[in-house]
């Protein structure tokens, strides 16, 4: 079945095109959530030998390979149909088809986000929704949910996933010309200095420069931080010099009008801009060195500067710089992953 959808485009036309409709009776299974979305898996229902529901499932043939992501009801939610439109004009043209998590409309049956909303309220009383979601559920006026690729190895032992974050590739145009510490390295820092006061622990993670060094050892020294995988060396291969790696590096080098620079925060240049420095890039590898290995970048909705968002950018840009996190201050760890601080302490000896 398919339903018809009004899309709208940028000049105010409507612009009719077929979206495909989830099937009612749709069986999901929670995988998990972020702030603003939760991630489903369309499943149907296997009954146990004995005639139990808790029987085990599958995944039908017309939904392998795919996800459905739902939207929860927050204050900053943006609707699925802008959210797949601005996919479809503005990030899907700098990629190859096979370099992103593809994402596609789908018509909601009535009743499914009323029954996940009850679901998740269970889920809550039982314990096993994290705390940090509690209170939060999906919109009951989004009608549409988003089918996305499947980057799991569900259903499929015989491979490993990786993920990782590359954030900003290069420095941002507004640090100190002999800063030593790139954006994300300084960022970090300033966060575990907070951690540390509140007596949390620090978080420890990989300089995204070395992702894209010239040299091999560099990359190697950032794959010990990459969840997912415990063969550096092997990651580090797949990792050094890869295209999508390069491209996502040579188009946050096209959007380089970032921290204190550029167009104005609300533009859509600069919104493609933050969406390129906060991507996920997912690594399903074989356990074997025969397959393929398949590469793609999500989290790549179009970031809005709205809702205090830009004002934000600007501001922490501004503590960067002012509070000296991108030089190595006082606050700073002693020792650090960034490659613009080891580069420096290499060159003093």
């Amino acid at each position: 079945m398919s339903a018809e959808a009004m899309m709208i485009d940028e000049t105010g036309m409507g612009q009719e095109c077929r979206v495909e409709s989830l099937p009612m009776g749709a069986q999901l299974v929670y995988l998990a959530e972020g702030g603003a979305n939760v991630i489903y898996r369309i499943v149907s229902i296997k009954s146990s030998a004995h005639g139990s529901k808790n029987g085990s499932y599958s995944v039908p043939a017309e939904f392998k390979g795919k996800l459905l992501r739902l939207r929860k009801d927050t204050s900053s939610g943006i609707a699925y149909q802008e959210i797949a439109r601005n996919f479809d004009r503005t990030i899907r043209p700098l990629f190859n088809p096979e370099e992103l998590v593809d994402q596609e409309l789908v018509k909601l049956p009535k009743g499914l986000v009323q029954q996940c909303n009850e679901q998740l309220h269970a889920a809550e009383l039982n314990g096993r929704r994290p705390k940090r979601r509690h209170g939060v559920y999906l919109s009951v006026t989004e009608p549409f949910g988003l089918l996305i690729t499947d980057m799991t190895v569900f259903e499929n032992p015989g491979m490993i996933l990786a993920e990782l974050k590359p954030k900003w590739l290069l420095q941002s145009p507004s640090a100190p010309a002999t800063g030593r510490r790139c954006r994300t390295c300084a960022l970090r820092e300033m966060k575990n200095h907070e951690a540390r006061r509140a007596g949390k622990s620090e978080d420890r993670s990989f300089c995204p420069l070395d992702l894209v060094s010239e040299r091999f050892e560099n990359v190697l020294r950032a794959t010990k931080y990459v969840k997912g995988c415990k063969d550096q060396m092997r990651l580090a291969t797949v990792l050094y010099r890869n295209p999508t790696l390069q491209k996502l590096l040579s188009h946050q080098k096209a959007t380089r009008d970032v921290g204190l620079y550029g167009p104005p925060a609300q533009s859509r240049e600069k919104s493609l801009a933050m969406t390129l420095r906060d991507c996920t890039m997912f690594i399903k590898m074989p356990l074997d060195d025969l397959g393929a290995v398949e590469i793609r970048l999500g989290d790549l909705d179009l970031k809005t500067g709205a809702g205090g968002k830009a004002q934000y950018w600007h501001d922490l840009e501004k503590q960067l710089i002012d509070q000296g996190w991108y030089m190595g201050c006082k606050g700073c760890s002693a020792t650090s992953e960034c490659a613009l601080h080891v580069r420096g302490s290499q060159s003093s000896i």
